[in-house]
C-alpha cells in the first residue's frame, strides 16, 4: 500500500534501526520504545491486521512466530523473558494499520494489560 508507513520502511522508503531481515520479514526498533528493548516485526507483504490472517497469507503469521525466538536471543531478553504483543483495531490500540508484533523486554514487565 503506497501510504502505509510499515510498507514503506519494508521497502526501504522510510529508514530504520534494523535488527532482522530477510525476504519475508524485517524487525527494527520501536522509536517510541516501553520497555528498554521494544521490537517490532512485521510481514513485509501489506496484512492490515491478525484479523486479516486467512488461509491465503497464513503461513507468514507462523513464520513470524518461528523469527521472534532468534530475534530475542539476539537482543539478549531470551533468558530473562519477554513479550509479544499484537494490536487489531482503533479500539485494540493499533495505530499503523499493518500487522506487526511487538517484543518488548529488558525488565520486568507489569502484568496489568488493560
Amino acid at each position: 500500500m503506497s501510504d502505509c508507513i510499515f510498507c514503506k520502511i519494508a521497502s526501504g522508503e522510510i529508514p530504520c534501526s534494523l535488527v532482522y531481515q530477510d525476504n519475508l520479514v524485517m524487525a527494527f526498533k520501536d522509536i517510541n520504545p516501553l520497555a528498554p528493548v521494544h521490537i517490532l516485526i512485521i510481514p513485509k507483504q501489506h496484512i492490515e491486521s491478525a484479523q486479516e490472517i486467512n488461509g491465503g497469507n497464513s503461513q507468514i503469521a507462523g513464520y513470524i512466530f518461528e523469527k521472534i525466538p532468534d530475534i530475542a536471543k539476539e537482543a539478549g531478553i531470551a533468558e530473562s523473558g519477554y513479550r509479544v504483543i499484537t494490536n487489531i483495531g482503533k479500539d485494540g490500540g493499533q495505530l499503523v494499520p499493518h500487522l506487526h508484533f511487538h517484543i518488548l523486554g529488558g525488565r520486568k514487565l507489569e502484568t496489568a494489560l488493560g
